[in-house]
């Protein structure tokens, strides 16, 4: 198995050192780069990825429509183009997205500077089935449910505001 290393930086995302991914998850709070991008269909309906019962963190909880690390070295644009075509298997130009926010997430075992994007995209999805269980389009109201059910992930409960002040509801 291949050791992933992460920068590790601080909190303007200048980049002080460098980390593996278990230094960084655990419990260290190395504070390391991640891209979100959340992908609406033409209907407004925001894209949701059930994560596989198998991953370290937050199994089994319904996040981001994509979402991973920025891997040592490797330039954001790159990072969203990888994440993208990796986890639902389609093309993007990141010069064509829409920038929800920059912000720092905090759990009982991580620090993630998280970079946050939004695009429209109506499918057809490949889904990465290492990684995710399945993909569905939801409403709001929907996203609501999922939220007080508490079978989301915190950050992307804490995206969904950066979200609604985009007014992307």
């Amino acid at each position: 198995m291949q050791i992933e290393w992460f920068d590790v930086v601080d909190e303007n995302g200048t980049v002080v050192g460098q980390a593996t991914r278990a230094q960084c998850h655990n419990g260290s709070k190395f504070l390391h780069p991640v891209v979100h991008v959340h992908v609406f269909n033409s209907e407004g309906r925001l894209l949701l990825q059930k994560r596989k019962r198998t991953k370290d963190i937050q199994p089994g909880k319904w996040d981001t429509s994509v979402g991973g690390h920025i891997q040592s070295g490797e330039a954001l644009e790159d990072a969203i183009r990888r994440e993208v075509l990796e986890e639902i298997g389609i093309g993007v130009d990141p010069s064509q997205l829409q920038t929800i926010g920059r912000y720092v997430f905090e759990s009982e075992i991580e620090r993630e500077y998280f970079y946050s994007y939004a695009c429209t995209h109506d499918g057809p999805f490949r889904i990465q089935e290492e990684e995710i269980d399945e993909v569905r389009f939801l409403g709001m109201e929907e996203i609501d449910a999922l939220i007080a059910a508490g079978v989301t992930t915190p950050n992307f409960n804490q995206e969904v505001v950066l979200l609604r002040k985009e007014k992307h509801e």
